[in-house]
């Protein structure tokens, strides 16, 4: 089921100011319901999923707080991304006139927007568990309500489907991509960004340190509750299986801090480091609820974790997979069953 920005308004309306028209749009308040756990909020809507947080702050008692800095955390993230891609939204080369957008789990919509600004052809939805998004965007982007493990019910097919930090999303990412191609307009593509979990070092620096069985015990954990974190490698096999063409795969290593030489690394570890460390109380509901432990001992694991990323003696990574490919000019349509 998809709640509609437009469809959940109880008015819509077009503002026009100094040549720029936007939309404005409000849902209906009970759709911004959280529930809180442990001192951190999550969505209401699809109450008892294991997707993150939209706070980051272990036990701060201000949700309204935490919640701001969880969605200035993802924000920082997409300015990370466009430093790693050297200031593109995208690596698909789609054509310079796109017509219907998609940006599934859009978080706080700021790449949808991006977008909808940069191609003002295009029609962009944006779709999450959370209504997180800016009330005020351009009049080429709306968001919609949605879980993507959801039948997909939208009446058109997408030239440009994209999907970022995904990782942690879904129970059966397969299907999701298998979803995705369905919905994808022949000769369109499909762009996954996702990283690799747990934390990748080329030495032994990382071995048996606080981050390294931290990052293991969340994939044991996620692993439990039947939502693996580790599925990203296997992006570029299942896009190739499920029909998409001329597959690309572009693997990058961004470092947890500054230990790397050159410029461009270490400013990546700046912007990596600054998202780790806002972005650990995340993994509170998943040690909790999964793994067993104490909110009190996860806190303190966390304590030991924030000096590993602070520690240029680690040498540790993420790996971030950006995989797309196109959806054949040719192909007939397709039911999810049939994928």
């Amino acid at each position: 089921m998809a709640l509609s920005s437009a469809g959940l308004s109880p008015y819509k309306g077009e503002m026009t100011s100094q040549g720029d028209e936007f939309l404005t749009t409000s849902l209906r308040a009970s759709v911004y319901d959280y529930v809180e756990e442990n001192g951190r909020t999550f969505h209401k809507y699809k109450e008892g999923s294991m997707s993150p947080s939209n706070s980051t702050n272990d036990f701060n008692t201000n949700s309204d707080l935490s919640e701001y800095i969880e969605q200035d955390r993802l924000d920082l993230q997409h300015q990370m991304v466009l430093i790693l891609l050297e200031g593109r939204l995208h690596l698909a080369p789609i054509n310079s006139n796109p017509q219907n957008v998609l940006d599934v789990g859009t978080g706080t919509g700021i790449w949808a927007i991006d977008f909808a600004i940069k191609y003002p052809s295009a029609k962009v939805i944006g779709t999450d568990l959370s209504p997180i998004q800016p009330e005020f965007v351009p009049a080429n982007c709306q968001f919609e309500v949605d879980d993507a493990e959801d039948e997909w019910q939208f009446s058109c097919k997408f030239d440009f489907i994209h999907m970022r930090g995904m990782m942690t999303c879904f129970s059966d990412p397969r299907a999701i991509l298998a979803k995705a191609y369905e919905a994808t307009a022949p000769g369109g593509y499909l762009e996954m960004q996702d990283s690799v979990f747990p934390m990748h070092c080329h030495d032994d620096t990382l071995e048996g340190t606080a981050l390294d069985v931290w990052g293991k015990a969340c994939v044991e954990g996620a692993a439990k509750i039947g939502r693996p974190w580790t599925n990203t490698p296997n992006y570029r096999d299942w896009m190739i299986e499920l029909g998409f063409e001329d597959v690309k795969e572009k693997i990058f290593e961004v470092p947890i801090n500054t230990w790397p030489k050159g410029r461009k690394q270490k400013e990546l570890g700046l912007w990596w480091q600054a998202d780790l460390m806002d972005a650990l109380g995340a993994s509170m509901a998943i040690l909790t609820r999964a793994m067993g432990w104490t909110p009190e001992e996860v806190e303190l694991q966390l304590v030991q974790v924030r000096k590993d990323i602070k520690n240029t003696g680690v040498h540790g990574y993420m790996p971030i997979h950006v995989v797309w490919g196109k959806k054949p000019k040719s192909a007939t349509e397709t039911t999810f069953a049939d994928t």
